[in-house]
Order: structure tokens, then C-alpha cells, then sequence
């Protein structure tokens, strides 16, 4: 079983460096910065504030409750890490939870590794912690992933080496973003499981997602019976353009080869995109095809 952490008292070195301005530590270059960074320290909280990249939108009041009365007992068994921001000023990058437990005991300081890192290192941190976690909710997961790529660049492919994941799993939970805001909130309150919801992003209209989500909590449905029967309506979509396809111009086919008295062919390269082709066997043919193309009768 884990040990709580014991609180140790700061050396002279240690304790100057955090009190004393002057000697104030900014950046990994700054002269004992190495005796600084990495080390666990107690840091009153009053001197810690909330990373405003924190990843996690859910911090569940009653989880945190039970958190503290663990911590109470037993104390902090893991310290936080924060990055040093200002003098006596830190951010946290991750434990924000036993941050927010510590402080409804009112307890004044706490345990925590100390880092220097910008705010793409700190963004880029909390969010490849947050995403090892494992009581994230799926969404909450792939907006992890997806602020990755949008505010650190990173690919797919480099994302997959950073957290460790095959690329096949981000894309499933990055694919979950295509859903509907209701559908969203459904997965994060447990209402339908990630596998419902990814069988229900294969649908493009936000309508029909929904249609299928309210026919899911209605009948109970697995995520195999979901998927059979988005599969089973799917294929009938598909049958039934097919018919419209190949059926939509036929009469219009007819009336011309009557009316130019030669042949005329519709050639589709998509449901509703394609050429038509009149044929003429000499001058005189196409002299007439043109005729009866411009007249008004």
C-alpha cells in the first residue's frame, strides 16, 4: 500500500530560494535552479491558483468530498506538480482535485513538485496527464485530444507517441465530437456508453443522430443491436437512392430519342451529376438534332 507523504522541512538553501525575491527563481537557467525544480515542497495554498488550461470541466462535488475525508485520514499519498508562474505565485499543472480536496479541509499548505514550464508546456502537460486518467468521461478525453491539435499542433501520429495510445483510438475519440450536444452531454452523464456513441457519429445529420439516440434509451438497446440497426437503414438509404439514380431521367431519355429520332444517353458519375450524349450519323443529322433543339415546339 502507498504511503501518505510525510511532510519534510526545507533546508536554508531551499527555504531562501522560495522567500527570498532577490535569489527568485524564473526560469531553468536561473542559478539554483536545480535545487529548485523537481523537489517536493510544501507550498501554502493561498500561493497556488487554478490552471485556467485545465482540461477537466466535471469536478464532481461529492467525489471531492470523498477525497478530502480520504485525505483527512490518511494524507495526500500523491503531491501535486505546479509550474512557478511569479514570486510566491505557482499554477497548478496537475492534481487539481487533491488541490480542490485540500482546500475544503482548509489545510494551509501542500505537497507539491515544482516545474518551469510556458504556457504551451503547461497546456500540453495537464492534457496528456488528464488524458492517462483514468476517470475521465469519453468526451472529456477527445476534447483533450482535440485541443492537442488545435492549440499544440500535434498530429495524430505524434499524439499517439505522446500518450501512448494506437491512432486508431484518438480517431474514435475525436470522432465522438461529431455528435450532437445532447448526445455529448448523454455519454458524459452515462446515459449511452463511448460504443454507442461512436456507432451513432457514423451518421452525418445531427437529426438522425438524435432519432437514433431517443431510440436507444427508449428501448434499452446494446451497442451491437445500435449498430445492426443503423446498418440495416443505412443500407436501405443506399438502395433507395440507387433506384432514384438510375430512374430519375428515364422518361426524360424517352421524350428526347422521340422527338430528335436519334439516340440519346445519360451517363451518371454521382446520384445526381453526369453528361448526356446525343449521337448523329452525318451533317444533315445534326443539322436537324440542332433544329429541334431550338425550336420552341
Amino acid at each position: 500500500m502507498a504511503k501518505a507523504y510525510k511532510k519534510q522541512s526545507l533546508g536554508r538553501g531551499l527555504s531562501a530560494l522560495l522567500e527570498n525575491q532577490e535569489n527568485d527563481i524564473n526560469s531553468a537557467q536561473d542559478l539554483n535552479a536545480d535545487k529548485l525544480i523537481g523537489n517536493v515542497i510544501e507550498i501554502p495554498i493561498d500561493q497556488i491558483k487554478i490552471n485556467p488550461f485545465q482540461p477537466r470541466t466535471n469536478f464532481e462535488n461529492d467525489k471531492i468530498s470523498q477525497l478530502a475525508s480520504s485525505i483527512e485520514q490518511l494524507g495526500i499519498i500523491q503531491p501535486i506538480t505546479v509550474r512557478k508562474i511569479d514570486f510566491k505565485s505557482y499554477q497548478i499543472i496537475s492534481g487539481e482535485r487533491r488541490f480542490r480536496a485540500v482546500s475544503f479541509l482548509n489545510i494551509k499548505s501542500i505537497p507539491a513538485y515544482i516545474r518551469i514550464a510556458n504556457d504551451q508546456q503547461s497546456l500540453e502537460m495537464a492534457l496528456v496527464e488528464n488524458i492517462q486518467r483514468e476517470n475521465l468521461d469519453p468526451i472529456e478525453i477527445a476534447l483533450c485530444y482535440q485541443r492537442l491539435i488545435d492549440e499544440i499542433m500535434l498530429t495524430q501520429d505524434e499524439m499517439s507517441i505522446r500518450v501512448g495510445k494506437k491512432r486508431s483510438t484518438i480517431s474514435n475519440y475525436l470522432r465522438l465530437l461529431k455528435l450532437d450536444p445532447i448526445i455529448q452531454t448523454g455519454i458524459r452523464d452515462g446515459f449511452i456508453s463511448m460504443g454507442h456513441g461512436r456507432a451513432l457519429a457514423s451518421i452525418q445529420v445531427k437529426d438522425e443522430q438524435l432519432k437514433y439516440y431517443k431510440k436507444i434509451l427508449s428501448d434499452s438497446l446494446s451497442v451491437r443491436q445500435t449498430e445492426k440497426l443503423i446498418s440495416v437503414n443505412d443500407l436501405l438509404v443506399k438502395e433507395n437512392k440507387k433506384v432514384i439514380s438510375s430512374d430519375f431521367y428515364k422518361n426524360d431519355i424517352d421524350s428526347l430519342t422521340k422527338k430528335l429520332k436519334v439516340g440519346v444517353k445519360v451517363s451518371l458519375k454521382t446520384k445526381n451529376k453526369g453528361s448526356i450524349s446525343i449521337s448523329f450519323n452525318n451533317i444533315e443529322e445534326y443539322k436537324n438534332i440542332i433544329e429541334k433543339l431550338s425550336s420552341d415546339k
